[in-house]
């Protein structure tokens, strides 16, 4: 529902994933012997150019999932995509979280919590309204979740309200730098506690220097660098994590080395072994 070609992120980690790592040194695990992990394929989606069918289609897919008591790790595709994917493992009848309600943390440069747009060109269940209509249908709470890294070119002062009114914590980046990544850690550990956790992780939420290949870039206004998301996820070890995604990868307009698509793979490494770490053997 925003820029083109995010639907070859997959394809790009793939190509790249040999080269990932295989071990975490900080947390002294490998994760492939722990767990069972598969490469589950691509979500069909015939009716690409239909955002709401694409959606339906994707929870379907992840209803599977759950179902089997596996915890989904997905690389999109533009951040619709967690939409569909929490109304297929969260909520009243799932098994990953128990009957509850998920919660997020959301790393971002945009809070995706929109409903003040009645469709984002067309498409009701957009990368711009997933972050509420996940909140309003019972999919995720709110008031257990937090939004990090939030930063952009604004075109509102109010741009963080429509967050706040669903009951969101933010984290700006901003608050970030001033805080400290120690006390952000302790605000996103205490806001989530013990409930099942979905991390949802946008790529535009690093600085474009780390990360260009992304969609929805927020040049001019500094992001985070790779070693402040990784110390941010390391925090959440010992967490009950459903699941997570990277998304917004766009390969086609990514630096010849393929760098951020380097990065996506890293990210999902660490919320690989963030899930061993607790529950593999």
């Amino acid at each position: 529902t925003t820029q083109r070609d995010q639907h070859l992120g997959p394809r790009a980690v793939r190509n790249i994933s040999a080269l990932g790592r295989r071990g975490h040194l900080k947390f002294g695990i490998s994760p492939w012997g722990m767990c069972d992990i598969r490469d589950l394929g691509d979500v069909p989606l015939p009716e690409a150019n239909n955002n709401e069918q694409c959606i339906e289609r994707i929870t379907e897919f992840y209803q599977g999932i759950a179902s089997a008591g596996a915890r989904p790790l997905s690389i999109g595709g533009d951040h619709s995509i967690t939409g569909g994917i929490l109304q297929g493992i969260a909520g009243p009848e799932s098994k990953l979280t128990g009957g509850e309600k998920a919660v997020l943390v959301h790393f971002d440069a945009h809070t995706d919590a929109y409903h003040q747009l009645d469709h984002f060109l067309g498409a009701v269940k957009s990368a711009a309204h997933w972050a509420s209509y996940l909140v309003r249908d019972g999919f995720v709470d709110a008031t257990k979740s937090i939004q990090v890294g939030i930063r952009g070119n604004t075109r509102t002062l109010d741009w963080l309200n429509s967050s706040y009114e669903l009951g969101y914590e933010i984290i700006t980046k901003d608050q970030y730098d001033e805080y400290g990544v120690e006390r952000c850690i302790e605000m996103i550990t205490q806001r989530v506690g013990d409930a099942p956790i979905y991390i949802t992780f946008d790529l535009d939420c690093l600085d474009v220097t780390v990360a260009p290949g992304v969609a929805n870039l927020e040049p001019a206004i500094e992001g985070f660098k790779m070693p402040d998301v990784l110390q941010l996820l390391q925090g959440l070890r010992g967490k009950n994590i459903i699941g997570g995604d990277v998304v917004c990868l766009m390969p086609t307009v990514d630096s010849p080395n393929q760098i951020t698509a380097h990065v996506a793979n890293a990210i999902m490494f660490e919320m690989v072994c963030l899930i061993a770490d607790k529950y593999g053997s």
